[in-house]
Order: C-alpha cells, then sequence, then structure tokens
C-alpha cells in the first residue's frame, strides 16, 4: 500500500530526524536519491547537460547538491537562481567546487533549451497557488524543451497537501519524492503534473496512520471475498439492486451486470426493467412488488437510472442493510434521511453530482478533489466514493485515510461506466466488506476492467463488466 501523508506531518518528522543527524546530513540523503534517479533517466551522464532551476528554499539546495554530484560524474551542470540572494549556500558552494555553474536570468530559457535534463527545484512542498511570474518563462521553456524534467519532491506550482492547481505549475516526466509521498502526487488535478513517481526513503519516522492511502494489488486481494466450502448463495450474501425506469432500463442491466460479478451470491432486482434484466442476466431474482416485498439481502443498491422515483429511494433508505446510493438517488434521497441511519452507507457522485450535493460549481469539486469527498462525508455522516480522474473513498464523517484508487482510464467516462461500479461496489457489501473496503476494491477493480477491455481503444459499459473477471483474476494471482 502507498501512503502519504500532510505537510505538518512530514515537516514534523523531518524536524525530528534533522535533530539526531549532523548538520545538512538530510539533505545530503536527498539530493544522493535525487541525483541518482536523474543519472538513471540520463542513461549517460558524462557530457550530459543539466539545468538546474533553483529557488531559495530546502527544494533548491536539494537540486544544487544533485547537481554538483551530477557534475562530478561529468555532467555539464548549469544553475539558473530565481532569487540568487536567497539561494541555499551549503548547495551553492557544493556547485562551485564541482565546476557547476551558476547562469544569470538572461539566457536562461536558451541553456533551458539545449538541455538533456532540467532539476525542478523552484518550489518546495509549502509553496501554494501557482508559480510566480518570473519562473512561468522558465517553466513554460522547460516544456518547450527535448529536455526531461525531473522534479524535485513535488512539481513546482501544485499544492502539496490538496492537489489543488492554482495557477501556472511546472509538468514534469518524473517527480523524485523524499519520505512518503504528498497527498498531491497522488490526487488529480497535482497528480497529472507529477509524471511518474520515484521515493527515496531519508529515514523519516512517521505516524502509523496516513493522511491517504492507495491499494495495490496485494491489499485489494486480501479484500476479495472467497468462498468457503460450506458457502451456498444466501451464505454469500444477496444484493438487492432497486434501479432502472421506463426511459432508463439500461442503468438497471448494467448495475445487475457489476452486481453479478462482485462476489455477491445471488442478486435481487426490484423494479420496471425487470424484462429486460431477465432477458439478459436470467440468473437474476426479479421482482416488481418494491424493496420492502423482495426478499432477503445483505446489501441494498438504488438510484442508476431511477428517474423520479422518490418513494423506491426512501424504502431502501429504511432498511436496516448497508445501503449504496448512485445518480439519481443521490438526487432524490432525503439528506436527513441519510444521516439518520444506522446502517452503513456509500455515496457514490462524481464531480456534477458532488457539486450538486455542496451547492457548489462543479469546477470547485474538480479543482479540490480532497475537500469535496471529505466534505461530503462529513455532511451527509456517509462514506463517499468520489468518482472523476483521481477516484477517492472517505470514510462516514470524513475520518480516518482517504483511499486514493490507482487504477483507471479516460475510456472509462463513458455512458453506464458508473452504474457497472455501483453494482460491484454493492455485491462487495452484500458480500461483508465495510463501506470504504467495498468502495475502494470496486473502484480498484472497475478501473482494472476499464484498462482490460479498453487496451488503448474505445470500450462500452458491457465490456468493463465483462472485463471484472479477468481484473479479479488478476488481482488475486498477484
Amino acid at each position: 500500500m502507498r501512503t502519504a501523508y500532510s505537510v505538518e506531518t512530514v515537516r514534523a518528522a523531518e524536524r525530528e530526524l534533522m535533530a539526531r543527524l549532523p548538520e545538512g546530513a538530510l539533505m545530503q540523503r536527498a539530493a544522493a536519491g535525487l541525483a541518482a534517479a536523474c543519472a538513471d533517466v540520463l542513461g549517460r551522464v558524462y557530457g550530459s547537460r543539466v539545468v538546474l532551476l533553483v529557488g531559495s528554499g530546502d527544494n533548491g539546495g536539494d537540486a544544487l547538491y544533485a547537481g554538483a554530484r551530477l557534475a562530478r560524474r561529468g555532467a555539464g551542470v548549469s544553475a539558473v537562481l530565481l532569487a540568487p540572494e536567497r539561494a541555499h549556500a551549503g548547495g551553492l558552494a557544493a556547485l562551485r567546487r564541482a565546476e557547476g555553474r551558476v547562469a544569470g536570468a538572461a539566457g536562461a530559457e536558451e541553456l533551458i533549451a539545449g538541455a538533456d535534463l532540467v532539476l525542478d527545484g523552484i518550489v518546495g512542498i509549502g509553496g501554494t497557488g501557482g508559480l510566480r511570474p518570473d519562473a512561468v518563462p522558465l517553466a513554460e521553456a522547460a516544456e518547450r524543451s527535448r529536455a526531461v524534467v525531473v522534479a524535485v519532491d513535488l512539481p513546482s506550482g501544485v499544492d502539496a497537501g490538496t492537489g489543488e492547481v492554482r495557477g501556472r505549475a511546472l509538468r514534469a516526466a518524473l517527480t523524485v519524492t523524499f519520505g512518503t509521498h504528498k497527498p498531491g502526487l497522488l490526487v488529480d488535478p497535482a497528480r497529472e503534473y507529477a509524471g511518474a513517481v520515484r521515493l527515496v526513503d531519508i529515514g523519516l519516522s512517521l505516524p502509523a496512520r496516513p493522511e491517504l492511502e492507495a491499494l495495490q494489488h496485494a491489499d485489494v486481494a486480501r479484500l476479495l471475498p472467497v468462498p468457503a466450502a460450506e458457502s451456498d448463495k444466501y451464505r454469500r450474501g444477496v444484493v438487492g439492486v432497486a434501479a432502472g425506469s421506463g426511459r432508463y432500463p439500461g442503468a438497471a442491466v448494467l448495475a445487475v451486470a457489476g452486481a453479478l460479478r462482485g462476489g455477491a451470491g445471488a442478486v435481487r432486482y426490484v423494479g420496471p426493467a425487470g424484462q429486460a434484466v431477465i432477458t439478459r442476466f436470467p440468473e437474476t431474482l426479479v421482482s416488481d412488488r418494491g424493496p420492502k416485498h423482495a426478499g432477503r439481502v445483505q446489501a441494498w443498491v438504488v438510484g442508476p437510472g431511477a428517474g423520479d422515483d422518490a418513494a423506491t429511494v426512501a424504502e431502501v433508505l429504511a432498511a436496516d442493510v448497508p445501503v449504496l446510493i448512485d445518480a439519481d438517488g443521490l438526487r432524490l434521497a432525503e439528506a436527513s434521511a441519510v444521516r439518520a441511519r444506522r446502517a452503513p452507507t456509500l455515496l457514490t457522485p462524481h464531480a456534477g453530482e458532488a457539486a450538486a450535493l455542496l451547492g457548489v460549481e462543479r469546477e470547485e469539486v474538480e479543482e479540490g478533489r480532497l475537500g469535496a469527498v471529505r466534505e461530503l462525508a462529513g455532511r451527509y455522516g456517509a462514506a463517499v466514493l468520489l468518482k472523476g480522474s483521481t477516484t477517492l473513498v472517505a470514510g462516514a464523517g470524513g475520518e480516518g485515510p482517504v483511499r486514493v484508487n490507482p487504477t483507471g482510464t479516460s475510456w472509462l467516462a463513458t455512458a453506464g461506466s458508473g452504474d457497472v461500479l455501483s453494482g460491484l461496489a454493492g455485491s462487495l457489501l452484500a458480500a461483508g466488506l465495510p463501506t470504504v473496503d467495498a468502495g475502494s476494491a470496486a473502484a480498484y477493480l472497475h478501473g482494472l476492467a476499464g484498462r482490460f477491455a479498453a487496451d488503448g481503444a474505445p470500450a462500452r459499459a458491457q465490456d468493463v463488466a465483462e472485463a471484472i473477471a479477468g481484473a479479479w483474476r488478476s488481482v488475486v494471482r498477484g
């Protein structure tokens, strides 16, 4: 599992470690890892041309010390100082001793244009609000060049703690981060600027509970239900799906498709699309008598394609089992009824639906996804899976680590894909997983299935559903 910690936590851990180490030792550790990563990118260091973009903070010092190491290996290293009077004195002296040169602002863009590698040490983890105007031309020159851009700890201009980008930022091909991931390296839109991320261990002692978690194959494999020898379909869990309408029967079919592949022993469907469901999936238990009379279930999925059927949503919310609310159900569910529930609840909005629930513009959610998912979870007292380029899962009340989903593909942005995800997550709820585990495992499998189904080309939601089995096998087989 990958983890990320807040800026405050990282700084406290750095202070604690620096108090036990000789002066400058921690920066030297970071610079050594940074220089090694740059050498790997360059392949051949001797004769290569490296440009350092150096700000006034410790990131600038890291860049200077790393540049000195590369210079000693035969690279031609030039440092562009954005604040010469505040450049790290020790790092600058080390670069000069290694015969690196310091370049002025004049001609810096031409220097960058001829570089093989540009090291972004402009702003550190405390930076907010985008690049300052004097740094923007250098960032643009780096992005226009043929050089590989390597960011020191995180790309300059992004918010390390939230993943927000409030202005111009420098896009990197590789980010070398120290001690731990920062939230901005895992959450869009900042994640898009980081490129590949390489973590350098510098010996930080961090708390047991991180701010963010990103599951990997092994973590998901441990969560997925496996039938025991004595299991039957009822012991494996039964998921109820209340979805679809005369206008949107396909939503019911797709939600059931996801549910059938999620590990529960049986799927009960309730709604007006029963004929479409049973035609496509004859193993489904279909009822038209409403959720109360559908028979026993261990979890409900409600809302996909529901139209204006508020009565069904209210009936499902009154059930004393875990409930997943998606799509139209998010609009129809009374907030007070959600907060009053004693059984677990999982909301699964996309950015537009989350914005409507929060009373803000969609762009505000997309630019501040981490804050939005926590605020929704706090307002509704429910777990929230916020879908999007970075899918996030927050626990009820917004407490505890937020899960960040590392799988997916832009081809998943297709009609019905979310219905498949809802059915899959609901099935995992019925199989006994807690809301955060069910949501994050479902998002992981769904994202992986999307990759398998698309394979570089457009894919339908039904293709994604059919690829879930392959994603599941890939996870459990490692």
